[in-house]
């Protein structure tokens, strides 16, 4: 299974091995030619091989697996008497060459699936190519999401033994359902949010053994009720594994006549939902919880903003009715969840993430970091407390589950942090254990100072990436012992895995987890952790594309921008208004041979000393904006950094192979 590193390179991971598979970093084999450029979540065939010189391993690939590889999705070109398709994945360079009877009603500019057929002329030439499908325009506003579909397989559109389990659905009724729809339960989500599959409410604890106590109950919706074990719409929604999201559309694990329809949350509305009544102390300690399956209706839906601007004195028609009622109690349970969450000491990395506005004709008007406010903390913290009373009620019940485990970081990751700090002059001790407190209190010191934002950064890669698996290692980022996803079944199939196991273990009906279920959740972990990889990375694409058309007009304009990645073929470059990562290769930053540090984060010039280094501010400007690709070219404007002598001398990683030299990267061919 092919993953990314921080510094931009792919690295493999044995996709079934005994105990935690170590990432090997991938190097090009004699498979990548015919099979194209591997990306994240591709399955490989590869060889292993050892490097003498340093006795570490890296990966050769053989082939691709998993799909088919010989299919790419390109841009059609005619150019004098030539037809080729040209790949949109960046990581490929090689195109293909169509004849003019198969190319002949194509238009430059389409998009098209092509299949590699023979050579054209000679081995070494252009191959040949045979277009299966044309799936739209280049010029499309709306391409980017439509080429991230394509280049990550992510499965679209339901079967029409699919869409009629959906139809036949029915509204539910309190059959063998507990009364639920006197509680004020209210959604809170996003403003475009296209689905609505959690509640909340909250009300003083009235035990007068619990002072100062809460009751927080979140009703999730009762997906469960609709897909069952074996049938259609559980098979598609598994292969699926979860919706996938994009700026113009939704890719939905379930059709709209369940997600968008009966198992959405909507106001005013009676709704099947699986709830669970937790009662804290008032240090925020969980004293008990219960699930139930129950009836719901939804007293409002409203936006995090307008949550948010209710509590802050603003509420308009919809929040304002219910403010005394029920948004202050949430908050004031929240107040007391938030000491819980205090004393566990989660990981407090901070993360922006874009969001890409569009105009009515699709293209893209803005791009902004969502903002964070409390309301969102506070759906969270509901959430997360909802998904540990799952997994210990299942623990509890001895019912088989999937958990959604994130380890500690590696001893390779702390050292490369801590190696990183030094340069600094931040200390941290690499013998120590990993301790969610202990990074917590390096952001905070940090925080605000000039190395704030990297140190946030760099904290967020050392760290492991989440996964499905039956085997609980515990949560590290929440610092959990347990943990399983249960609120979110609308998107995510583990989380209907969950609600299922909850139907079996509390004898809630006959829907619950079957035996077949039960044989494959060490596969269906594996299998829904790689589809969330594949949603991630497709996701990411679109942004990078529809960044890359919102900048297209902006080329050769200067903006201010931090290195976020040092790579052994240049530097990555983040730029601050819009979020958007840039590459500055290394032959355009000047006459010498640099030498890659990976201890450092570092490109040193070989003869000068000048370094360029992680998380340093700097100027560039926009040479090249490739909207179908998603790529971005700079050129520094900044000086580098002058040699410190006080620094380590310059480490050769593994990453510093290349070159015309050993050990050394040439900028520029001489």
């Amino acid at each position: 299974m092919v993953e990314r590193d921080a510094d931009g390179d792919l690295y493999v991971r044995l996709v079934k091995a005994s105990g935690a598979a170590p990432a090997i970093r991938l190097a090009p084999g004699p498979g990548e030619a015919a099979a194209g450029a591997p990306g994240l979540g591709d399955r490989l065939l590869v060889r292993f091989e050892a490097l003498t010189e340093n006795g570490e391993t890296e990966a050769r690939v053989i082939k691709r697996l998993g799909q088919s590889a010989h299919r790419i999705l390109g841009v059609v070109r005619k150019v004098r008497r030539e037809i080729r398709v040209e790949p949109v994945d960046r990581r490929s360079k090689e195109s293909l060459l169509l004849t003019a009877a198969e190319g002949g009603e194509l238009n430059d500019g389409d998009l098209v699936i092509a299949q590699v057929g023979g050579f054209a002329e000679r081995p070494h030439g252009p191959k040949r190519g045979k277009v299966l499908e044309v799936v739209g325009r280049e010029d499309d506003p709306r391409a980017a999401s439509l080429v991230a579909i394509h280049t990550h397989g992510i499965p679209t559109g339901f079967s029409d033994a699919v869409e009629a389990e959906a139809l036949a659905a029915e509204a539910p009724t309190l059959k063998a359902r507990t009364d639920l729809r006197a509680l004020p339960l209210i959604t809170i989500d996003p403003a475009d949010a296209r689905d609505h599959d959690d509640a909340v409410f909250a009300e003083p604890d009235p035990d007068p053994a619990n002072p100062g106590g809460w009751i927080a109950w979140v009703a999730i919706a009762d997906v469960a009720a609709y897909v069952r074990p074996g049938s259609a719409l559980d098979r598609e929604a598994r292969e699926k594994g979860n919706s996938v999201y994009f700026p113009d559309r939704v890719e939905p694990m379930l059709p709209e006549r369940l997600s968008a329809g009966l198992c959405s949350l909507r106001e005013g509305e009676p709704r099947a939902c699986m709830a669970v009544r937790m009662v804290f102390d008032a240090s925020g300690r969980k004293r008990s919880h219960r699930f139930q399956r129950g009836l719901m209706r939804s007293a409002a839906k409203l936006s995090y903003e307008q949550a948010q601007a209710a509590i802050d004195g603003y509420p308009d028609d919809t929040a304002g009715p219910i403010l005394e009622g029920v948004l202050k109690p949430l908050w004031a349970a929240y107040a007391v969840l938030k000491r819980g969450r205090e004393r566990r000491s989660p990981l407090e990395i901070e993360s922006v993430e874009r969001r890409v506005l569009l105009g009515p004709g699709g293209e893209v008007a803005a791009i902004t970091p969502r903002q964070a406010l409390e309301a969102h903390k506070l759906i969270e913290e509901f959430m997360i407390q909802a998904n540990v009373s799952a997994a210990e009620t299942l623990e509890q019940r001895r019912t088989p589950l999937i958990y959604r485990v994130h380890g500690a970081p590696s001893p390779e990751k702390i050292e490369a942090l801590a190696d990183f700090l030094a340069t600094l002059g931040i200390t941290w001790n690499k013998g120590d254990p990993p301790r969610t407190e202990r990074f917590n209190r390096l952001l905070e010191q940090t925080h605000g100072g000039p190395h704030g934002e990297i140190v946030n950064e760099v904290v967020l890669r050392s760290q492991m990436q989440a996964i499905y698996s039956t085997d609980n290692i515990g949560h590290f980022g929440l610092n959990l012992d347990r943990y399983a996803h249960f609120t979110s079944p609308i998107r995510r199939y583990a989380d209907l895995i969950v609600h299922r196991g909850l139907v079996r273990a509390l004898g809630f009906g006959d829907d619950g987890l079957s035996d077949e279920d039960v044989s494959r959740l060490s596969d269906t972990a594996e299998h829904i952790t790689l589809a969330e990889r594949r949603a991630m990375a497709a996701e990411r694409d679109a942004v990078d594309r529809y960044v890359a058309a919102f900048l297209e007009d902006q080329v050769g304009a200067a903006f201010e921008g931090r290195i976020t990645g040092v790579t052994r073929f240049g530097l990555f470059v983040r730029l601050t208004q819009s979020g958007a990562d840039g590459l500055i290769p290394i032959s355009s930053l000047g006459d010498e041979y640099f030498i890659h540090d990976d201890r450092l984060h570092a490109l040193i010039g070989e003869g000068s000393g000048e370094r360029w280094r992680l998380g340093r501010l700097v100027s560039v400007r926009l040479k090249e904006a490739t909207p179908i690709t998603g790529g971005l070219l700079l050129e520094m404007l900044s000086e580098p950094e002058p040699p410190d002598r006080t620094l380590p001398r310059p480490r050769l990683g593994l990453r510093g192979r290349t070159g015309s030299r050993p050990g050394r990267i040439p900028s520029r061919r001489r």
